[in-house]
């Protein structure tokens, strides 16, 4: 009996098992089409960006000028725009922006209500790097901590609730680049913490704005060469921190671990760090011009796999891993300094 029903049970398993691979197969299909349908009649749609100084914003504030978007920068100095202002065209306008500062932010929406002039705004794409005193948490004051949460998350918060009116009326898109290692914290101070809020803000204002037609897409990249505090920015924090420390907690810490920290952030930096910032525009446009943007982008190799993997990882085999990148303190009894440093 079980020799006459065998054929029958092999034949079954076989059309299940063609079922489930067409559909896996019809799914894939269906998202690349859908993932390849663009928005028409983009020229003329306005675009706020954020944090155009310099850096990611500040080339993708020129590549949309470029594709015909009427963009509107905002720079923290008159320096930045007079800058990106010389090599745009004259569809292109800046504002000056302090995110940590509710005036300038207030001046700013009007100056993007004015230039709207009733469309409403198409983008929002929100740049927000606050100052990064990055260093263990005890050599940290509240002070530093506001220092980047006032403008990476706070200010991001503020100016995206005052345009939202705008943002609803155009049916427009909020796009929020975000550095992908908030997706693991390993280092104190605001910077992680800032990345962890825009990440649960992003989510939230996706779930909610989607009823008004309004796209919210998070972008988390990796280290970018144009898009990263130099490593020079962060050992000059690091000193000033170590010299402010009280002696005793200076002495918990020896100066062997002062040394052999900045070296880490340094070769860090310097192992991981992208030269192609294309890769982080690509994914900026796409939710900008995309018919159906995506809600996560990831950009670089590291954030596809070297942080995404550790923010996955079980915390055993994450923790191993940052405990063989960073020193250890001296009064920790472990005299044998992260093993990768001088990979």
């Amino acid at each position: 009996m079980s020799l006459q029903m065998s054929p029958q049970n092999l034949s079954l398993s076989d059309s299940l098992h063609i079922v489930i691979l067409a559909s896996i197969l019809s799914l894939i299909i269906y998202w690349l089409i859908r993932d390849s349908h663009r928005v028409r009649n983009l020229r003329g749609k306005h675009v706020f960006i954020t944090g155009c100084d310099t850096g990611l914003a500040n080339s993708l504030a020129k590549w949309l000028d470029k594709r015909g978007f009427c963009v509107i920068a905002a720079c923290a100095t008159e320096k930045g725009g007079q800058e990106l202002r010389s090599c745009s065209s004259l569809s292109l306008k800046t504002v000056n922006l302090n995110l940590a500062d509710s005036n300038s932010i207030a001046r700013a929406v009007v100056f993007v209500t004015e230039e709207t002039a009733g469309k409403g705004l198409f983008g929002l794409v929100s740049n927000a790097e606050g100052t990064a005193p990055v260093a263990p948490t005890d050599w940290l004051r509240i002070e530093d901590f506001h220092s980047v949460l006032d403008v990476s998350l706070l200010g991001l918060i503020e100016i995206t609730l005052k345009l939202l009116p705008l943002l609803k009326k155009a049916e427009g898109r909020v796009v929020n680049l975000t550095n992908a290692k908030g997706l693991m914290a390993f280092v104190g101070g605001g910077y992680s913490l800032s990345k962890w809020g825009m990440e649960a803000f992003s989510d939230i204002l996706w779930i909610e704005m989607q009823h008004f037609g309004v796209k919210v897409s998070i972008v988390e990249h990796g280290f970018f060469k144009a898009g990263v505090v130099n490593s020079d920015v962060i050992e000059k924090y690091l000193i000033r921190l170590w010299n402010r420390l009280t002696p005793d907690i200076r002495d918990s810490y020896g100066e062997k671990y002062f040394a052999e920290y900045t070296k880490a952030h340094r070769s860090s930096v310097k192992r991981l760090c992208d030269t192609d910032i294309s890769k982080v525009i690509k994914c900026m446009e796409h939710a900008l011009i995309a018919k159906y943007p995506r809600t996560r982008y990831r950009a670089g190799w590291d954030a596809k796999f070297f942080w995404l993997f550790l923010s996955y990882a079980p915390s055993c085999l994450s923790d191993m891993l940052l405990c063989m990148m960073f020193p250890a303190p001296a009064a920790s009894g472990r005299s044998v300094p992260g093993v990768l440093i001088n990979i």
